[in-house]
């Protein structure tokens, strides 16, 4: 099969062997994702493959089959579940992946509703990452809950989703005789680690994502397996419903279900201007990781319910709402090889060079493979097409190989035995994970140890980055940190790039760098244990290198934060002779710091702490980026949405729908003046 990011277009057999292709490419993924619960591909990937397919079919309307995987909904493959037919279908949503596409399905609904509807209003709300189930109440007793299915026909699941600690077997007072609901059974992140953290304590094989493990065990035969997995549950929508009360708008349909004891996500918010609609999907993004589930993007619905009912809904989804995809945080892509890489203290890590791909928001050609245990468990191999995971900030991964896409006779990859950079040996000490290139002159160990002192979070020296680390160490400038501070300039003038001003910059660079203050001189010096929190806590503890060389292990140990470990490692460095060298150069180099000074005592206070301040609206003092950042200053932190976990709204004027979410939530709202309280004091009203 070919890969999912396989470039789009008519091939030499033409579109209509392309058509067959994706048609038996999205059949056999779609099986595999709805009835097997074992992707082979990720949700990403997957996409790609159906809006090709769609693509190619609305290019050429004689290839569109009625029976094309494009229109399906959810999976008719195999079950060994009950059927359930749902009374109303169980819709699928139509899919955005920019920010341009999701302002042209407005603008299409805009159009639609025509000149005599008004302006809609938007609802916005997270898109959970785990597997759609139907619940159904009579008389307010939960009597069946169902899958997806293929949007018509589900499975029964009702023994299941009663173990689900979110799904109430009875209802509020108020309850109609009849009650559907939609919504999204998931497994929290916490969750998931503590199970497969369990699976391991048991040596068993550890669940790949939450969705899979979630879809998994809701439909496992023994209720007590689903009991096990301590799965969620949150309500988005309803079904069908029968002498229910007259309701309005979607925020108010989900109040009323909240209101009967159902789980409603808190990150729903009523918006009326779409640019508003922009700003909650990128706050979306830029939050996921905060929360303790998987989201994939936002759906943003029309909020009034006569609208929706005038808008319709096409064969497979409705017109109404639709789903902002959040960019892939996995995908798959060719691996062409597997290199180790050495660290500035010697530790061999292996890591994969990629075919490039666009992953969590930026474009990736490596990804790390972590130790020798763990690149031999996932058994990737040179030639694979492996899925990759970039979640936010963190590392690229590679997940595993697409065992399905192996070509048949490719040779395992073994961890090497030999240094890529020195020749010496690669050591792996007894009971640890790591391997380690023990030659302490390993170039490429120099160049890290130089690199890190040199970085923005220890001796901060401008104009000193890798390539030119790299240069410096080729040519025999330095050898080891304190040789930073004794460059030939005259040298360095002559060499090509160089230029008077750019040679006068880094001579001024390396120049302040020698009044750095002592907690950025341990911290640059890569002492085992010693983070630039712990070297702060040294260096306010003895004020000196001279203070701290002639302190005891009691006297180290007794630092809050600090602790035997710690100590012990820094009296092991500080006792290594060649270290002890490295320093008395680096004082013979004008390097010789102390501790830093105390906090400016006219600093704002942290009145804020651990507050977490929203702020909406036109104020007349502040500009919003002024106040947030007087929020921050203050030692508080300021989302941009209201939720649950929001300490107070600072509304101005022109609040809007955050106000009126606050008001929802018992957030207190305050005005310019109550802000200015709030500063002073850090005490909320009431």
């Amino acid at each position: 099969m070919a890969p999912a990011d396989a470039p789009t277009g008519s091939p030499a057999g033409g579109p209509a062997d392309r058509a067959a292709e994706l048609r038996a490419l999205v059949t056999h993924h779609f099986e595999r994702y709805h009835a097997d619960n074992a992707p082979e591909i990720p949700d990403a990937d997957y996409d790609l493959l159906v809006a090709e397919l769609r693509s190619l079919e609305a290019e050429y309307p004689e290839l569109a089959a009625p029976d094309s995987p494009s229109h399906w909904v959810g999976s008719p493959g195999r079950t060994t579940f009950d059927e359930v037919e749902h009374r109303v279908p169980m819709q699928s949503l139509d899919n955005v992946f920019d920010i341009d596409g999701l302002r042209a399905w407005s603008e299409r609904v805009v159009r639609r509703l025509g000149d005599d509807a008004p302006d809609p209003a938007w609802a916005c709300e997270l898109k959970f990452d785990g597997l759609a189930v139907s619940l159904r109440y009579e008389n307010g007793v939960l009597v069946q809950a169902a899958t997806r299915g293929d949007g018509r026909v589900g499975e029964d699941v009702t023994a299941n989703a009663a173990t689900i600690a979110d799904v109430p077997r009875s209802l509020g007072d108020g309850a109609p005789p009849v009650l559907e609901v939609r919504g999204e059974v998931y497994l929290g992140l916490a969750a998931f680690d503590a199970l497969n953290a369990l699976r391991t304590e048991a040596g068993q094989a550890t669940f790949a994502n939450p969705r899979n493990t979630a879809a998994g065990s809701l439909r496992q035969k023994n209720p007590e397996v689903t009991a096990a997995r301590h799965l969620s549950f949150w309500v988005y929508q309803t079904g069908e419903v029968v002498d229910g009360p007259p309701l309005a708008s979607h925020r108010e349909t989900l109040a009323w279900l909240a209101g009967l004891g159902l789980p409603v996500n808190d990150q729903v918010e009523r918006l009326d201007d779409f640019d508003e609609v922009v700003t909650f999907v990128a706050a979306a993004g830029a939050t996921r990781h905060d929360l303790d589930y998987e989201i994939d993007g936002v759906v943003v619905k029309v909020d009034d319910l006569a609208l929706q009912e005038r808008l319709g809904s096409t064969a497979r989804a409705p017109r109404w709402a639709v789903a902002y995809k959040l960019p892939p945080e996995e995908r798959t892509t060719h691996l062409i090889d597997i290199e180790v890489s050495i660290g500035p203290g010697g530790q061999a890590t292996p890591f994969a060079r990629l075919e490039p791909v666009f992953v969590g928001g930026s474009t990736v050609t490596t990804a790390t493979l972590h130790n020798a245990d763990q690149a031999a468990a996932k058994d990737v191999r040179p030639g694979d097409l492996v899925v990759v995971r970039k979640a936010g900030d963190v590392i690229p991964e590679v997940v595993g190989p697409v065992l399905a896409e192996r070509p048949v006779g490719l040779a395992a990859w073994t961890f090497p035995t030999e240094c890529p950079a020195c020749g010496g040996p690669l050591v792996r000490p007894e009971g640890e994970a790591a391997t380690f290139c023990t030659d302490y002159q390993c170039p490429r160990q120099v160049r890290g140890r130089i690199q890190h002192f040199a970085s923005r979070g220890a001796m901060d020296i401008e104009g000193f980055g890798e390539q030119r680390v790299d240069l410096f160490v080729t040519e025999g400038l330095v050898g080891d940190a304190a040789d930073v501070f004794s460059l030939d300039y005259d040298r360095i003038t002559a060499m090509e790039g160089f230029g008077e001003t750019s040679v006068a910059n880094l001579r001024a660079a390396v120049d302040t760098a020698r009044t750095r203050p002592l907690g950025r001189l341990l911290f640059a010096l890569r002492i085992p244990h010693v983070g630039s929190t712990v070297a702060d806590l040294l260096a306010a503890a003895f004020g000196d290198l001279d203070g701290l060389r002639v302190a005891e292990m009691a006297d180290i140990e007794a630092v809050a934060g600090v602790g035997p470990v710690i100590a012990a490692s820094l009296r092991d460095w500080l006792g290594d002779e060649r270290n002890g060298a490295l320093l008395s150069r680096l004082r013979v180099a004008g390097v010789d710091p102390v501790a830093e000074a105390p906090q400016d005592p006219g600093a704002p206070a942290q009145t804020l702490a651990g507050l977490s301040i929203v702020v909406t609206g036109t104020l007349t003092g502040y500009s919003r980026d002024e106040a947030r950042a007087a929020i921050t200053a203050h030692g508080g932190k300021s989302p941009g949405a209201v939720s649950t976990k929001t300490s107070a709204l600072v509304a101005g004027k022109g609040g809007g729908s955050k106000s009126a979410r606050a008001e929802e939530l018992g957030v207190p709202v305050l005005d310019e003046e109550g802000f200015e309280r709030l500063l002073a004091t850090g005490r909320l009203p009431g």
